[in-house]
């Protein structure tokens, strides 16, 4: 008999400023955005920090003309759940690399945006079965935990700290959305439509996927119920917390 999933706790939402650092565009709105919806409809500050533009994700579009496909497409995808800033950092889609260089660039947005929490996508290297984690995603993940912690230390990466710019120790937790280590979750029964009308601002990436007949309620749905099921709720969005700082 198959052990049914543990149940997830609720994500601690007592704080006020959330930045969200992942690969690519689209990479929130596959299950994260709803939680995103529910977020800013409480007043809360969230701002989207893309790594690349996600210029080589459409097979039939040149990179050069795909990148401000995706950009547009982003930026409607977050108005659509409350979100006003979405940041393009331009690293080249497909070959991001895990190390010093991204440590680097990922700390600098830190320390400029000052978050008390990051969010990030799963960095594991399954979803949890056979389907393997694209690259990009497993590099960023990783060097977000590591950012965070840089950015808060004045003796790493000192040269930024200029004009004003200072280190930043606040985050408080690192949550990787749709991780299949995830122990907490987020209601987003309410916000679920946004979560979908998001997704569906991606038309021309979904389009260049050739998934003929991709519906995004339906896929979203099939996500969420899962996790809503683990939380007692209708649908909701899994996170793996990381507590940043020795007491975690």
């Amino acid at each position: 008999m198959t052990e049914a999933p543990a149940p997830l706790a609720p994500l601690d939402e007592d704080w006020e400023r959330a930045l969200c650092i992942v690969a690519h565009p689209d990479d929130m709105e596959f299950g994260a955005a709803a939680a995103v919806a529910r977020w800013t409809g409480q007043g809360k500050q969230v701002t989207y920090c893309m790594v690349t533009s996600g210029e080589a994700g459409i097979d039939g579009l040149h990179p050069d003309e795909c990148r401000s496909v995706r950009e547009a497409e982003q930026v409607e995808s977050a108005r659509v759940v409350g979100v006003d800033e979405v940041e393009f950092l331009g690293l080249q889609d497909g070959v991001v690399e895990y190390g010093v260089a991204l440590r680097r660039t990922l700390a600098e947005v830190v320390r400029r945006h000052r978050p008390e929490i990051v969010v990030t996508g799963n960095f594991h290297e399954t979803f949890g079965g056979r389907n393997l984690n694209q690259a990009d995603h497993i590099a960023v993940g990783r060097a977000v935990l590591d950012a965070v912690r840089d950015a808060g230390n004045r003796w790493i990466f000192a040269e930024q700290l200029t004009d004003g710019l200072e280190p930043w120790g606040g985050v408080r937790e690192v949550w990787a959305a749709g991780s299949p280590r995830a122990e907490h979750g987020v209601d987003t029964t309410e916000t679920f439509h946004k979560g979908v009308e998001s997704l569906r601002a991606h038309g021309a990436y979904i389009d260049g996927l050739g998934w003929e007949h991709f519906d995004p309620a339906e896929f979203l749905e099939g996500l969420s119920r899962g996790t809503g099921s683990r939380m007692g709720v209708a649908f909701a969005a899994p996170f793996e917390v990381f507590p940043m700082g020795w007491g975690g």
